[in-house]
């Protein structure tokens, strides 16, 4: 469903839009380019722009007939600007596809990180009238002010100007009331990142931008007293500046005093090796269930850190991450990638447990893709890899890890998400990790799954049950009585609301259970989106 904010009394002659992965998520680039309309010189367009977003699920014919109803039969140019992502681009294309046959005088505006390099050649480029690559913040509202009173003619191609970060209007205020109810709010106190992992777009940036911040948390502060309580941070190395960490966390925990401080919540990527003392001091102060922290770790291989240009102090996340689990409560999610250059299997599966050891809450199994424009394509040949030819443009083999490897792993990442990051197994998956190698054990246990189920959808937490059932009881030789009563615990603690087949005669000694409260990581994940 579109976000419904304020609607011009006449028909808009701008539409910023985008196709969302799901509802829960709102366009924070799309709301600075809004709030940006009406400054930078000109006329302010503001009034005659409205945000409209929809979900990647929706036909690409409905969205076009809603934008196309939306700006009726204006007078004079009328112009629709996208916002085009990697999880977008196909639905997207589509979507441009039938908007300029279905009104070619239409100006089609494309930006986003997914067109803005390697662009050349791309459909969805050779459908629009214009693309603005990089920032769009300034370029965006001029293009648009030359669409409508000229000059002309306009180049197709243009490189979006970097401004200050003092002369862009903060987006804040274009979050509407249902976006705080019932939307991911996301907020960024800076720009860029000043380290250079080639796997990553943001390896491209010089440097990192910080926002004013007494301007930023006074936005922050607007948002709070509205009602927002949920703040999902963008920058890429919140705590690159100790400073502005400690002043943006002792903002939130001032507000930790106030009414309804039980339900904020704060995500923020980290860079795991950077946590002084005083940082540690201020995160011990939050209670359980505030703070989020997404910690990139990547590959703990030293060979393949250098290999992609990535600097991290292993053994300093190491300790960092084990304060965090054990003297703090934030919640750690933590991300891996497989298919690196020279990442082979066997160091893959050392790193994978040696990130499990530590006891983070989550561990993202995510694998390399080559976004468009960033430097990890200059290790293709030397180091065989090989990537799918469209979004998301997933490593598909590499020297060091055939092809057959590679889709074992793309279904543990997937069982992987299931029973460990569901949080619905804990018990079970306790079990299921035991032995010399945690990796080793799961690899195993999905290779089974594979066979036994063919497949890596559909699989409901009941069926998931009665395979751990099955996998203990016959292929590891645990004893079906305790295996039943350490299933139940976590069928019980799970909530769930169907009867697995190993547990029927429990569940009937019982009753039939009433649908429980579901896992506190279950809970977090329905509310902040995962």
């Amino acid at each position: 469903m579109p976000n419904a904010p304020t609607i011009s009394p006449s028909a808009p002659r701008i539409i910023l839009c985008t196709l969302n992965a799901k509802y829960i998520h709102a366009s924070l680039g799309l709301r600075y380019l809004l709030a940006n309309m009406a400054r930078h010189g000109g006329e302010d367009l503001r009034a005659q722009t409205v945000l409209r977003e929809f979900t990647i699920a929706r036909p690409p014919q409905e969205v076009a007939d809603a934008l196309l109803a939306e700006l009726g039969e204006g007078e004079g140019p009328q112009v629709i600007g996208f916002g085009v992502y990697i999880w977008n681009i196909a639905q997207t294309t589509e979507l441009v596809r039938l908007l300029k046959v279905a009104r070619p005088g239409l100006k089609i505006v494309l930006g986003g990180p997914e067109v803005s390099h390697e662009w050349e050649g791309r459909p969805i480029v050779q459908l629009a009238d214009h693309l603005i690559t990089g920032w769009g913040d300034v370029s965006f509202p001029r293009l648009c002010r030359a669409i409508i009173h000229g000059p002309r003619p306009l180049m197709k191609v243009i490189t979006g100007e970097q401004p200050p970060l003092d002369d862009i209007v903060m987006p804040y205020a274009e979050y509407s009331d249902a976006d705080l109810a019932h939307r991911l709010l996301y907020v960024e106190a800076s720009r860029g990142c000043p380290f250079k992992c080639e796997f990553c777009l943001s390896s491209l940036d010089k440097t990192a931008w910080a926002f004013d911040l007494d301007a930023f948390l006074a936005a922050m502060d607007g948002l709070y007293r509205r009602g927002a309580r949920n703040f999902k941070f963008v920058d890429r190395t919140f705590n690159l500046k100790i400073d502005a960490s400690l002043r943006v966390l002792q903002f939130f925990l001032e507000r930790l005093t106030g009414e309804a401080s039980e339900a904020l919540f704060l995500h923020f990527e980290v860079v795991p090796d950077h946590l002084p003392d005083r940082l540690k001091e201020m995160i011990a102060r939050f209670p359980p269930g505030v703070l989020q922290f997404e910690v990139g770790i990547q590959s703990f291989n030293p060979v393949v850190q250098q290999t992609i240009s990535r600097r991290q102090d292993n053994a300093r996340s190491e300790a960092n991450l084990h304060w965090l689990a054990n003297e703090s409560h934030a919640h750690l999610h933590t991300d891996l990638i497989f298919g690196l250059p020279g990442e082979t299997l066997e160091s893959f599966a050392e790193g994978f447990d040696r990130l499990y050891a530590l006891g983070p809450h989550e561990i993202q199994l995510g694998i390399l893709k080559r976004l468009p424009g960033t430097p990890i394509a200059r290790h293709s040949a030397a180091f065989g890899m090989v990537y799918e030819a469209a979004a998301p443009y997933i490593v598909t083999q590499t020297d060091a890890v055939d092809a057959a490897t590679m889709l074992r792993f793309k279904r543990l990442a997937r069982y992987w998400d299931m029973l460990a990051n569901s949080g619905r197994f804990q018990q079970a998956m306790q079990w299921l990790m035991q032995g010399e190698s945690a990796f080793a054990a799961f690899w195993a246990f999905s290779d089974w799954l594979w066979q036994r189920s063919g497949k890596t959808t559909g699989l409901t937490p009941e069926m998931l049950l009665d395979a751990l059932f099955d996998y203990f009881t016959v292929e590891c030789g645990h004893e079906a009585d305790a295996t039943r009563q350490l299933l139940l615990a976590d069928y019980l603690a799970s909530g769930a609301r169907s009867n697995p087949a190993c547990l029927q005669g429990l569940l009937a000694e019982r009753g039939a259970p009433a649908r429980r409260g579901a896992s506190a990581l279950a809970q977090r994940q329905a509310r902040h989106g995962g």
